[in-house]
């Protein structure tokens, strides 16, 4: 039976999931025990570590109980990341919540800024900051997802496109929609993360503005899950897994717009296209490349241009590249 909750005004919830997060843990909770915003619970949810992760969570206990902040600590055997983030989901009180990664860190007014922002636009259930990415030595690295267009606020395309940036610790969501949308309190559970099931359903029903600060630091750690190098057969499973959970988002959003359906399909067909690409397996390319013609995300011509392509490979495009300048040295001299 679901039980109802009168989230607490103001506390902002933060469900941190970590897995072998002994050496980085420590960084995310001095920068909440560092916030500038003073109702705070914390709930550290541990996917099963092998390290000294639970004993460095243990030792912040009265550090929190000093700062004012409730400070939980569950742990389950390992699975994912979005299992992680089930087993903190249903103690959650606050009326807003977070869910940093747990080797990541907030600045000192990352949440006081978005609750601000929010108290002060209460026709917005949620918002995001900008974040910024830095090496363990704390130089600037490379970012890894691209800002987009900072003006859109209907998301739900930009975010699974890769037209915006996915980064968790940015977000801040009202917790009451939120559990709407689960009202089980539980998130659909794969191995390809926890991002797309927090966010695509909100942002598919709420528009999401940005607040143009880099608020966030996200930490580059080449040794990372989701750095690791994969085979073909780990990558397929992997993107297979992702059309399925697009699958349950689809049935928790109640999608039914032939538009959006296709959009989703295309999604799903050029993903697939571009890992066989990469993989070489022309068969497959070719398969994904004839699914996305179907789908309309590509015309007839180049569609036999991607076909030669896959099956003559470096020989056609070089051809078609030297073809190209020629006709265009032509019309030059015309």
């Amino acid at each position: 039976m679901q039980r109802e909750t009168r989230f607490v005004k103001d506390v902002v919830s933060v469900v941190t999931p970590v897995y072998n997060g002994e050496k980085y843990l420590s960084r995310l909770l001095d920068s909440i025990l560092c916030q500038s915003w003073d109702s705070m619970e914390i709930i550290v949810s541990d996917d099963g570590s092998t390290d000294g992760t639970l004993a460095v969570a243990e030792s912040y206990r009265e550090k929190f109980r000093r700062r004012g902040f409730a400070y939980t600590i569950i742990s389950s055997p390992h699975k994912n990341a979005s299992a992680a983030i089930n087993q903190g989901l249903p103690l959650v009180n606050g009326e807003f919540l977070i869910w940093p990664d747990s080797d990541d860190f907030l600045d000192r007014d990352s949440v006081r800024k978005r609750v601000m922002f929010l108290r002060e636009n209460p026709q917005y259930e949620c918002v995001r900051s900008l974040s910024r990415y830095r090496d363990e030595a704390g130089r600037e690295a490379p970012a890894e997802e691209t800002r987009g267009d900072l003006q859109k606020q209907e998301l739900f395309f930009p975010i699974l496109e890769s037209e915006t940036f996915v980064c968790c610790g940015c977000y801040m969501l009202r917790s009451e929609p939120f559990f709407a949308i689960y009202p089980q309190r539980k998130i659909p559970e794969y191995g390809v993360g926890q991002n797309f099931q927090m966010l695509l359903p909100f942002c598919y029903f709420h528009r999401c503005p940005t607040i143009p600060e880099e608020l966030y630091t996200v930490l580059v750690r080449p040794e990372s899950h989701s750095r690791r190098q994969l085979t073909f057969a780990q990558e397929e499973k992997k993107y297979s897994d992702y059309e399925k959970l697009i699958d349950e988002i689809i049935d928790i959003c109640r999608i039914c717009s032939a538009e959006e359906l296709r959009r989703l399909r295309l999604w799903k067909c050029r993903r697939r296209y571009w890992l066989a690409v990469q993989y070489r397996k022309k068969a497959k390319a070719f398969f994904a490349l004839f699914a996305i013609y179907q789908c309309g995300g590509v015309g007839f011509f180049a569609f036999l241009k991607s076909l030669a392509g896959i099956f003559c490979g470096p020989k056609f495009r070089s051809f078609y590249h030297k073809l190209k300048k020629k006709k265009k040295n032509g019309a030059k001299a015309a």
